[in-house]
């Protein structure tokens, strides 16, 4: 009989374990980096074209290789880094399983350039589909610069997974930045279709993430440095005023090697305790130091997931040293008063985090307060006219009111009914705020209530895809530009989104270094808010990129209504209160936002006739 099972071809197997290393182009190109870190290179150039859909070269200044070893670093499982056994135990290198280079060269065209500093020559090495082509010797500077070709030509299957180029390209942008971010010390040079990203000079490690993330964010950070006998945790944590609202930007290193880790994430959150906002994430740079015989980094082939030995001595050490960093920075909300010595009428008060304000004191005459002026009855007697008159209609009295006025003074103030009177639609209309969240409205089958900020955000969602499908975007130009530095993966994103953003009503010029200038804003945007606004919408548009496949000008739409609408929290007038109202029943689909969460609450008057017992 003859046997079922029989050996796969080398060909197909290295196909089949190349799915596991190389996952998009993102994954070839941090292989290939960290193979040149390994080598000691100083200097490394990335060029990519199409996002490393047609052309992935890394070059580096490393030790190089002899054409002997050029060939062997072909083979699956060939690998400078580990000897015995035992080497699993004590790994220093990033890489050391010897798939890299075998699994690129099974679903590609590569070609490799080499030289050891020993050699006069260098050698070449072209395989296509892990079968060699050529082999020869070539004039090339010391170190190695690999080309790939068409990643993933062979593997159809594998090529359609892969995501826009913009995607693919901004998970490229990510990986250089954890890389050059690990080791300050190397400078890298990025170039994506002929335009250089960026270009990093050998620094300190507080000097590249300035150069990375710009003035602002370099400022915004705490240096941690936290050393025991067995772990120490180097690298900087961002101030609670940098928090982001999703969890971008955040980047941890194990013994300088980029990994995910949910224990020491949750560890680093846990440290801020109240210092954030709800809903916001901080910004963190940390590299965690450990005997590499307490841990296994031999858990997947990416490398990204690790396993340690104590994993609850690591969540409580990372705890403690983020925690501590931010209590010796003072960034508690404390706050004192201050009198100041030339106008004792003014009153500094001084905050923990250095923030300062003037208040005024309220003059208070000789014998303390005195009744309300003329004026003050007036008024008062003007609101608890219109407080009857809503009675006497049957309609509901605000609750500011009430909470506003004696409780005595409503009950026993008996005046005579006022003459009829005109009065505008914003008083007529009965509708009031609360919490600063909530509208409330009486309608004719009883009580509307509806939540502010999705009401709003329906509202800019479909103002923007009309301007997007009718090219007429509302902008209004700034008279001071504001100048906004981005992390590369931002800057490239907005240099993909600007047509849109043009037509969203953004007027952004590119600056170059990883800088923007934002000339005008959308109408809708408060002017003082154009670069949070810009940031917030970038985050918001990339959360939205992972979590579902949206079209480009959709999620464009979601992003900017979710972050530009008025958020809970905000005190609106009677007048914007009507107005909003009356903008959201305009709309298409007033009852959802565009995120699915309901915008509005009908009670009918017959539920509220039960819950009182008028049935």
């Amino acid at each position: 009989m003859e046997s079922k099972i029989h050996i796969l071809q080398p060909e197909l197997a290295n196909r089949i374990a190349a799915g596991e290393v190389v996952q998009r182009t993102a994954s070839a190109v941090k292989e290939l980096l960290e193979n040149s870190l390994d080598a000691k290179a100083r200097n490394i150039t990335v060029i990519v074209k199409a996002a490393g859909m047609e052309i992935i070269q890394v070059a580096d200044d490393g030790e190089g290789m002899s054409e002997e070893d050029a060939l062997m670093a072909f083979q699956r499982h060939a690998t400078s880094k580990i000897t015995r056994p035992e080497d699993l135990e004590e790994i220093r290198t990033l890489g050391f399983r010897g798939e890299a280079l075998a699994s690129i060269a099974a679903v590609a065209q590569v070609e490799l350039k080499t030289r050891t500093k020993e050699e006069d020559v260098g050698t070449l090495v072209r395989i296509d589909g892990n079968e060699v082509k050529e082999q020869a010797k070539t004039s090339a500077p010391v170190g190695t610069s690999i080309v790939v070709r068409n990643l993933f030509f062979n593997t159809p299957a594998r090529r359609n997974f892969l995501k826009s180029r913009q995607t693919e390209l901004k998970n490229i942008t990510d990986a250089v930045t954890r890389i050059a971010l690990a080791y300050p010390e190397v400078g890298f040079q990025y170039i994506s279709d002929d335009e250089e990203l960026f270009n990093l000079k050998p620094a300190t490690s507080a000097a590249r993430l300035r150069d990375l993330f710009g003035e602002k964010q370099a400022n915004g950070v705490i240096t941690v440095r936290e050393h025991n006998e067995v772990l120490s945790l180097e690298g900087f944590v961002g101030r609670p005023d940098f928090a982001r609202k999703q969890r971008v930007e955040q980047y941890l290193f194990l013994n300088r090697r980029s990994i995910v880790n949910r224990a020491i994430q949750h560890a680093v959150f846990q440290a801020y305790e109240h210092l954030l906002e709800h809903g916001t994430y901080p910004f963190y740079v940390l590299n965690l130091t450990i005997d590499p015989r307490c841990v296994d980094v031999n858990v997947h082939p990416s490398k990204l997931e690790v396993k340690f030995e104590n994993e609850s001595q690591v969540y409580r050490f990372v705890y403690s040293a983020v925690k501590r960093t931010l209590a010796a920075n003072d960034l508690l909300p404390s706050m004192s008063l201050e009198v100041a010595a030339a106008s004792p009428e003014t009153a500094r008060l001084r905050f923990g985090g250095g923030g300062m304000a003037e208040v005024t004191r309220p003059h208070v005459p000789p014998g303390g307060f005195h009744a309300p002026s003329p004026n003050d009855q007036i008024e008062m007697e003007r609101v608890f006219r219109r407080i009857e008159s809503q009675l006497d209609e049957g309609l509901a009295v605000p609750s500011s009111f009430t909470k506003e006025l004696p409780r005595e003074k409503i009950v026993q103030h008996q005046p005579t009914r006022p003459e009829p009177r005109r009065e505008s639609e914003a008083e007529a209309r009965a509708i009031w705020q609360i919490h600063n969240k909530y509208i409330l409205s009486q309608i004719r089958t009883g009580l509307l209530i509806v939540d502010q900020h999705v009401a709003h955000e329906r509202i800019l969602y479909e103002k923007v895809l009309s301007n997007f499908e009718n090219s007429l975007p509302s902008s209004q130009q700034l008279l001071f530009p504001q100048t906004l530095e981005l992390s590369p993966g931002d800057y490239q994103l907005v240099g993909n989104l600007l047509e849109d953003l043009k037509k969203l009503g953004f007027d952004i010029k590119l600056f170059g270094k990883n800088t923007v200038v934002i000339e005008g804003i959308p109408g809708d945007v408060r002017v003082g808010n154009e670069s949070k606004i810009l940031q917030d919408l970038l985050d918001e548009y990339k959360h939205n990129e992972h979590d579902a496949k949206l079209e480009v000008r959709e999620n464009l739409a979601k992003s900017f209504a979710c972050k530009a609408a008025i958020k809970a929290g905000d005190k609106l007038n009677t007048s914007e209160m009507i107005s909003l109202i009356d903008q959201l029943f305009a709309t298409s689909m007033p009852y959802v936002c565009p995120h699915g969460r309901p915008v509005v609450v009908k009670i009918p008057i017959e539920e509220l006739d039960r819950r009182f017992g008028r049935t």
